[in-house]
């Protein structure tokens, strides 16, 4: 495993371990296949921008996308119509209510936003359905492509959805009473339950939850899914409403626009830095998993992942990758060149958060000409590191120390002092190098030639 998966997969497993235990909350049984649910199902998964996917726990356990769909199928509409035309059918206001809460504007009988239950049955009836493209099969595709592979139908619990769902029904009919809805209720009701049945993984999910981070191309496979404004749309309503009536509540507290489904899943994005996903089916009283609350709670708080907070600018943070004998500096000679060859240089500059610090590890093994090569990394144009970046950097590079891997830090403003030791060879990279030059020498120094 490489430092950087490292780094950020042991934050999933230790908060994996801490909330593992949680038992608080109920196994959704208005669903009756819901209810078969293994209780004690966990997984965590995070894709970054640049598709990196760290996991721990139950992350490929298969389960269904309920709730969580709604997002994916409101980028859809809005892909197709454009927000204009779908905000004549569906607001875009919190609710302030529960997910199935017949939440409708007095006058014109519009549902409130299109994360409530009302709100996503006219969204999923606005999608076109056409011979030779039905409705579902547009559906499905969406959200195959925000995941990145085929997915597919539980039938199971799309069959225990349709006996259970009178509710729904009766939200649908209520709306086509009022007016806003543009189908035969049956046959909106219908898609919407198949579209719920969906089936995902937590791997799946985040995959799909950064792709909306991503302006709506998916670092997985490079596809556009959805234009870029309507990623941002998308978002904007999540952070608002996706998580219903604890909207208010998680947005302040957790600060990352969400999506909730009664399976168990919950996703959430950060704009141009991750996508994040949880499953466990023990949901609390607002449907949200009990397990995976506390688990993105937690994971904000120590990764300084508020959207309020002020990031790195995505891209700008690692400025080279190279080997030591492309740079003027390097030495002339048969002996001293072969040495070079085998020292990698990785810079980074401004201010270095999570996100940027999973960037600069990644470069880190991503540079390294072989295993038992040396690195250096540059910080002199890194203008601040935060203390969550702080102790990634120095576990990732403790770790090459320890796996053999010569290392030295061009830091002369001692941001990272001190540096982890794993033996006497590595004492000189205790201390910071004045310049990238020292610290290429010092390392091309300890090489065979």
């Amino acid at each position: 495993m490489s430092v950087a998966s490292e780094a950020v997969t042991d934050a999933l497993r230790e908060l994996h371990t801490r909330f593992a235990g949680l038992g608080d909350g109920q196994l959704a049984d208005h669903i009756p296949q819901l209810a078969l649910a293994d209780p004690d199902a966990f997984g965590l998964a995070l894709f970054s921008m640049e598709g990196h996917s760290y996991s721990t726990g139950d992350a490929g356990a298969t389960f269904t996308m309920q709730s969580v769909s709604k997002p994916f199928v409101y980028a859809l509409a809005l892909a197709v119509l454009g927000l204009d035309e779908v905000g004549r059918w569906v607001n875009a206001e919190p609710s302030g209510e529960a997910f199935n809460a017949i939440s409708l504007e007095p006058v014109t009988g519009r549902p409130d936003n299109a994360m409530v239950n009302a709100g996503a049955i006219v969204t999923t009836a606005l999608i076109p359905d056409t011979p030779g493209a039905p409705r579902f099969g547009r559906i499905l595709d969406c959200l195959s492509r925000f995941a990145g592979r085929q997915l597919d139908v539980d039938e199971q619990v799309y069959a225990s959805e349709a006996v259970t769902g009178d509710r729904n029904r009766a939200l649908a009919y209520l709306i086509r009473s009022a007016g806003p809805l543009p189908v035969d209720p049956v046959a909106a009701v219908e898609t919407y339950f198949r579209q719920c049945a969906v089936r995902v993984t937590t791997l799946d999910l985040a995959a799909m939850a950064a792709t909306l981070a991503h302006g709506g191309v998916n670092p997985l496979t490079g596809d556009a899914v959805v234009p870029e404004p309507v990623a941002a749309q998308v978002l904007a309503v999540m952070a608002t409403c996706g998580m219903y009536d604890a909207s208010g509540d998680w947005l302040l507290r957790v600060g990352l626009p969400a999506k909730s489904g009664v399976s168990g899943g919950l996703i959430a994005s950060g704009p141009a830095r991750f996508g994040l996903a949880t499953y466990s089916p023990l949901l609390d009283p607002t449907g949200t998993s009990v397990r995976g609350r506390a688990a993105l709670g937690a994971l904000s708080e120590r990764l300084g992942l508020h959207l309020m907070h002020n990031p790195a600018l995505a891209g700008s943070t690692v400025t080279l990758i190279t080997t030591a004998d492309d740079l003027p500096s390097a030495r002339t000679g048969p002996r001293a060149l072969a040495r070079h060859e085998r020292v990698a240089v990785v810079a980074a500059q401004g201010a270095l958060d999570f996100t940027a610090a999973e960037r600069v590890l990644y470069a880190l093994d991503e540079s390294r000409p072989q295993e038992t090569g040396s690195v250096v990394l540059d910080l002199r144009q890194v203008t601040d590191i935060d203390s969550v970046a702080r102790a990634m950097l120095r576990r990732g590079l403790g770790r090459l120390v320890e796996g053999g891997v010569r290392t030295a830090v061009a830091d002369p403003a001692g941001r990272l002092a001190p540096l982890p030791c794993a033996g006497e060879q590595d004492e000189a990279a205790l201390r910071p190098f004045a310049s990238r030059e020292e610290a290429m020498t010092w390392c091309a120094s300890g090489l065979a030639g």
